[in-house]
């Protein structure tokens, strides 16, 4: 299996709130939408966040429902600054995310980051790591 991954697909118990949040609150613009059952953003060259009706997700997965959604993970958006941190805490916050982690320097690795969640629980990560950047070829480099 070649290493790599094309969609991240999230259990997401009120689909209403999550358009609200993601292309009303932050302006995204959706790759599909479809009513009542999913809404798919691209969030990177060939990567698509996929957001899914709930109780959906768990017929597609043929178990009983009951999904709580996304946790013990964090979806991370990197940014150039700790300003640019604050600035994106602010405009998450204004859409309607909760703040769980006002923006901050960070105790693990040297970042400056901040945590918010959005309407259904999911968790991002919003930081600044000068330890960390994308090369011209799309290679994520440390160090």
């Amino acid at each position: 299996m070649k290493q790599q991954a094309h969609f991240v697909t999230l259990a997401t118990a009120d689909l209403d709130a999550a358009r609200g949040f993601y292309r009303d609150g932050l302006g995204w613009e959706p790759l599909m939408d479809v009513p009542g059952e999913i809404i798919f953003f691209q969030i990177a060259p060939g990567l698509v966040l996929g957001l899914f009706d709930a109780e959906k997700f768990d017929r597609d997965l043929g178990r009983p429902s009951g999904t709580a959604g996304a946790s013990g993970m964090t979806l991370s958006h990197n940014v150039d600054g700790p300003e640019e941190v604050e600035w994106t805490v602010d405009a998450m916050a204004r859409a309607g995310a909760k703040v769980l982690k006002a923006p901050q320097q960070g105790e693990f690795g040297g970042i400056f980051h901040a945590h918010v969640e959005d309407p259904n629980g999911v968790v991002w990560e919003i930081a600044h790591n000068p330890g960390w950047h994308v090369d011209d070829t799309g290679r994520v480099v440390f160090g």
